[in-house]
């Protein structure tokens, strides 16, 4: 099974943004995570559309969205326009969920929906056929630093056993420790958002912690 490790944005130094693209793109991920957030559908305020689009401009690998943010839908063009190729959205935060996704796949783009840690599978069960990919949040969005939510265990592996059937891909995003990864990995997680509990703020540089987490999660699933 891939291994996708893809480096949360919000979580970077924005007051060298140039040099932190720079060593993220050597270091080997896979694609650049970015949080928007509109200080409504969570309690703070994440990354500007300039801060998006010069993310875009310089990065040498794909960039996702993850909308925090009500109405969606009103913003899945202007956010194919600045490059994202994965758009996640929250299915409570449209009234029409089903379009958005099929707006996200007409502009040729991947469809995500993401689940808080308090949304049941069953509630988003009818939109499995039709999205690419699913995120698991591992704790209450909007802030980084918060610890990981065991209780979201028992969703990641329903989640996994619904896989094989619709084809979508599975992420987890909140507290992503290097344990934490091997755990999910071998649960059939395969995209990881990685944060300041595995990559930001440590002593080694981002290419040795993602060929390191790399090494430890060879196994084939």
């Amino acid at each position: 099974m891939k291994l996708r490790l893809s480096p949360s944005m919000m979580c970077a130094n924005f007051a060298d943004l140039k040099h932190e693209v720079s060593t993220l793109n050597q270091a080997g991920i896979d694609y650049f995570h970015m949080d928007i957030m509109d200080g409504q559908f969570v309690p703070n305020f994440g990354m500007g559309l300039q801060d998006y689009a010069y993310i875009s401009q310089v990065a040498q690998k794909p960039l996702d969205v993850h909308l925090m943010i009500e109405h969606p839908r009103r913003y899945v063009k202007l956010f194919s326009d600045l490059g994202a190729q994965v758009i996640y959205f929250h299915p409570e935060a449209e009234t029409q969920a089903a379009r958005t996704i099929d707006d996200i796949h007409a502009l040729g783009k991947q469809a995500g929906i993401a689940i808080n840690p308090g949304t049941a599978v069953a509630t988003i069960e009818a939109l499995l056929p039709i999205v690419d990919n699913v995120m698991v949040m591992t704790v209450n969005p909007g802030f980084a630093g918060q610890p990981f939510l065991d209780y979201v265990l028992p969703k990641i592996e329903s989640l996994a056993a619904k896989q094989v059937e619709f084809g979508y891909t599975i992420s987890v995003d909140g507290a992503i420790s290097r344990p934490r990864i091997q755990q999910l990995h071998a649960l059939g997680v395969e995209n990881f958002i990685l944060g300041t509990s595995t990559l930001f703020n440590k002593p080694q540089t981002y290419q040795q912690i993602i060929h390191e987490v790399r090494q430890e999660n060879t196994v084939t699933i």
